[in-house]
C-alpha cells in the first residue's frame, strides 16, 4: 500500500469535511435551522438517484452522483454565494476556480484530475448528466423555499419572474422536473408568498 497516496486522499477527506460549515441560505423544511452545503450535497445525489428516470436521454447515473458530491467542495473557501445576490455572485467564478485548483489538489494527481474534471463539466452544464445534475441541483434549493411556504425567496423579497430565471436550466436538463417547479412558483404567487414581478 502506498501511504503517501493514502495521506493525500485522508487529508482531501478531512477538508472536505469543512463541507459541513458551510451555511446556505435555505432553511431546512419545518425552518428549525438554516442547511449547510454538506446537507445539501447529499441530498442534491439522493434526488438526482431518485429522480433519474424523469430525465429526457439515458445517464451514466453514477457520473451524475459523482457530480452531485464534488460539486460544491469549492464552498470550502469560497463559501455559499446566495444565487439571488447579484454582487456575491459578482466573483464568484473566480473564488470557486482558485479554491478548486487548492481542495482538488490535495489528492493524488489521477484522483485530482478525475474530480477537477468532474466540477469543470458540471460548471460547463454541456453534457446530459451536467445538464441534468444542474437541473436537480436548482430544484434541490427550490424544494425548501417551496415547503416553507417561500422560505428564503420571502425573507430576500424575491420574486416569482427572478425564480424562475434562476431555475430555467432545469428545462434544459429535465423538462419534467420544470413543469414541476413552473407549478411550485405560480402556487407560491398564488398564496402570496412571492410577487409575480
Amino acid at each position: 500500500m502506498d501511504s503517501s497516496r493514502l495521506s493525500q486522499q485522508l487529508v482531501f477527506l478531512a477538508e472536505a469535511d469543512q463541507l459541513k460549515r458551510v451555511l446556505r441560505r435555505t432553511s431546512l423544511i419545518g425552518g428549525d435551522r438554516l442547511e449547510n452545503t454538506a446537507e445539501h450535497s447529499w441530498h442534491f445525489a439522493l434526488m438526482a438517484l431518485t429522480l433519474a428516470e424523469h430525465a429526457p436521454v439515458a445517464l451514466d447515473l453514477t457520473r451524475v452522483l459523482k457530480i452531485a458530491l464534488i460539486h460544491d467542495l469549492v464552498e470550502i473557501d469560497a463559501g455559499d454565494s446566495f444565487v439571488y445576490d447579484t454582487s456575491a455572485m459578482a466573483d464568484k467564478a473566480e473564488r470557486e476556480e482558485a479554491a478548486a485548483e487548492r481542495i482538488f489538489g490535495l489528492l493524488p494527481a489521477d484522483q485530482a484530475t478525475e474530480y477537477r474534471a468532474l466540477w469543470d463539466e458540471f460548471e460547463a452544464q454541456e453534457t446530459s448528466e451536467a445538464k441534468f445534475a444542474a437541473a436537480v441541483d436548482r430544484l434541490c434549493g427550490m424544494l425548501p423555499n417551496y415547503k416553507n411556504c417561500g422560505g428564503s425567496w420571502v425573507e430576500h423579497g424575491v420574486s416569482a419572474a427572478r425564480v424562475a430565471q434562476r431555475n430555467a436550466p432545469i428545462g434544459a436538463g429535465a423538462p419534467a422536473l420544470w413543469e414541476v417547479a413552473r407549478g411550485w412558483i405560480d402556487e407560491a404567487v398564488e398564496c402570496g408568498w412571492i410577487t409575480s414581478e
